[in-house]
Order: structure tokens, then sequence, then C-alpha cells
């Protein structure tokens, strides 16, 4: 299944997307979370209101560093030994066709990453490798638009990393029966229509299952919590010249099998 969630005049809701159509449901979050049947009631086309980022505000956001290949010799670094774990503040979600919003007092190297996004379904503790993709829901597009000025000055990843907007998801998010390999997808990230990053999920360095095993040692991954599972090469940050990104660019992430997932920047 495809879910989307949209606004309308009455609200948000979750619909299914089918073709170019959307058939809306009355069902929660946490009851399709739960494994609730759809219930279509009206179908809607897509387009007749806006989408939104498929997950308000998710328990946590665990994000990976430095988790592909391609990455890790652009930026000369040694690839890690296990995963690098670190966070973003759920404020920072935003969805699709939404600004990408920062003050210029504040930083001016606004970088994108392309980024699989994956969904907790069940909560999860201590779980093994080889049943890990068990307690996944679903996978999604993301952006993990880093200001790289606040993450290398000030010696720690998290402020960089979490200024409101700076985590783009959505459009829509797909169920795992529709992904049965997450480790063979293209991904990409366009930046006003030219390609900066093209690469694969087969290149990352721990995959899903590996990911979730290890955090799950440490602590409780619960329905709805989403997983970041890093970025390729192509980063503005290590291009010559370098490449950030600047008031009325629009970016796009776009995951094989997922979507696409786009927005504009807007400096304040």
């Amino acid at each position: 299944m495809r879910w989307v969630r949209f606004d309308t005049e009455k609200g948000s809701h979750f619909g299914l997307l089918e073709n170019q159509s959307v058939l809306s449901t009355s069902l929660t979050w946490s009851e399709i979370l739960a494994g609730h049947t759809p219930n279509p009631k009206v179908e809607y086309a897509l387009g007749a209101f806006p989408l939104l980022a498929p997950i308000e505000r998710p328990g946590k956001i665990i994000a990976i560093g430095l988790n592909y290949m391609d990455h890790c010799r652009e930026t000369n670094t040694e690839p890690p030994k296990r995963p690098l774990i670190f966070t973003k503040f759920t404020t920072a979600i935003t969805g699709p066709n939404t600004p990408i919003q920062w003050a210029s007092a504040l930083t001016e190297q606004v970088d994108y990453e392309a980024e699989l996004a994956v969904v907790i379904g069940k909560k999860a503790r201590h779980v093994s490798e080889a049943e890990a993709l068990d307690y996944v829901f679903g996978y999604t597009c993301a952006n993990d638009v880093s200001a790289r000025d606040l993450q290398f000055g000030d010696g720690q990843w998290i402020r960089g990393k979490s200024l409101d907007t700076f985590c783009p998801i959505g459009p829509v998010l797909v169920t795992k029966d529709e992904i049965p390999n997450p480790q063979a997808l293209a991904i990409r990230c366009i930046l006003n229509g030219e390609h900066v990053q093209e690469s694969n999920t087969s290149e990352m360095i721990f995959g899903v299952a590996h990911l979730i095993s290890f955090a799950s040692q440490a602590f409780t991954l619960e329905p709805g919590d989403i997983i970041l599972t890093g970025t390729p090469h192509g980063t503005g940050a290590f291009r010559n010249p370098k490449l950030f990104m600047k008031h009325g660019d629009r970016v796009a992430v776009e995951v094989d099998g997922i979507g696409r997932l786009e927005n504009t920047c807007e400096v304040l």
C-alpha cells in the first residue's frame, strides 16, 4: 500500500494512493500502524488537496552518519566500524512542497542529503538482524538538510541538523511488502534540475536490517519512529567548489519504488 496524508478544510486525513487518485480513510495513524483494514470513503483526484508529511510528529528521528561507501570516499573518511547514530529534533519535520527555511544570520552553508527513511511498525528491543525487517512498517523519502557551518563548528551535529523544516519527508509512505529488498533502490538528489547525488542503497555500509538491530540493542524502537539511513556521495560541502542551497532553489529527493519529495528553499 501507498499511504499519504493530506490537508482539507476539515483537517488532515490519511488516504491510499492508487494511480492518480487518493482514497480517503477515517483511520488514525495509530490504527494504521496497528494494521487496521483500510476503509476507503471518498475518492479524490491527486492534487485536489495539499499532501503533508506522512508522519507529523514521530517519537524519534534516528539518523545515521557516514553510511555509504561512496560518501566515505568523498569525505576521505575511514568507513565506520559500527553505525554512527545521531538525532534530529521532531520539530524539523516538514512535508512535500513546503519551504525549507533558515535565517542568513544563523547559517550560510545549508546542504542537501538524499536519504531512504525507514518507519518502524512495532516495538523493537534486542532484535536480531535476521528478524529486523519484520519490525518495519514502510519506507519514504527524506532530505537530511544540514547547516554545515553549525554542524562542524559546534563539534557535534544536532543543532546543525535540527533547524525547523530541516527534515522534509514524504510524500508517499510505502508499506514494506512493496519494497522486498531495501538494499536495491536507486536514490538521487536533484537541485534546480541538476542531478547532484546519484547512487543506490546497495552502497550502504550497514543495511536497514543491521541498523534496526543495532539501534534496538541500545534503546527501544517504537511504532512510528523514523530511521534516516544515511546519504550517498555528492553532497555540497564536499564538492569543489562547494555547493550550498540558496533562496529560491528547488531540491528534490527521489527513491525508486517510493517517489519524489520536492521542496523550495527560503532564506528568512
